[in-house]
C-alpha cells in the first residue's frame, strides 16, 4: 500500500480564496497552492516550504482547518496510492502583492510544469471550480462557513 500526504494553504483575503492554476500531468487543474509532504518534514513545515517555493512569500500564522477523512485514490499515479491532504489557513504580510491573473490558466502556453494564482470570489462560488476531489470538499466548508 503507498501513500501520498500533501498539504495545502487556505490564504482568504477580502471574501476571496487564493487558487492555483497549474498544468500537472499534462492535464488543467485547479487547486489550492501547496504540495507533497517530503522526507523528514513536518506538516507545518511543508506549508511553509511550498508557499515559498510557490508564490515566494512566507506563510505565517498557519492554523489546522481540515484533514482528509475518507478514502481517494490519486488521479495522478497509475498504481494505486491513496491521497491523504492537510489544509491549514494562513496569512501573509501583503496578500495584495502575490502576482495574480484574472482568467483561470491566464498567461500559461503550454502543458510544461507552470503555475499561476488567482483569487476567487466566495460569494457565488462553486465546488466544481475546484479539479480535485478533496480540493472540492474543502472549497464546500469555505462557502458553508
Amino acid at each position: 500500500m503507498s501513500i501520498t500526504v500533501r498539504v495545502y494553504g487556505l490564504l482568504l483575503h477580502n471574501g476571496s480564496v487564493l487558487l492555483a492554476d497549474e498544468f500537472i500531468k499534462g492535464q488543467r487543474i485547479t487547486k489550492f497552492p501547496g504540495g507533497g509532504l517530503e522526507f523528514g518534514e513536518g506538516l507545518k513545515d511543508c506549508l511553509m516550504r511550498e508557499i515559498r517555493e510557490e508564490m515566494g512569500v512566507e506563510a505565517l500564522a498557519p492554523v489546522h482547518f481540515y484533514t482528509t477523512d475518507f478514502f481517494q485514490q490519486s488521479v495522478f499515479h497509475s498504481t494505486p496510492m491513496q491521497v491523504v491532504s492537510v489544509y491549514y489557513t494562513f496569512r501573509v504580510a501583503e496578500p495584495l502583492a502575490i502576482p495574480v491573473v484574472n482568467v483561470p490558466f491566464g498567461g500559461l502556453t503550454g502543458p510544461q510544469d507552470q503555475e499561476v494564482f488567482r483569487w476567487l470570489p466566495l460569494d457565488g462560488a462553486r465546488v466544481e471550480a475546484m479539479s480535485l476531489p478533496i480540493d472540492r470538499v474543502v472549497l464546500g466548508m469555505l462557502l458553508n462557513g
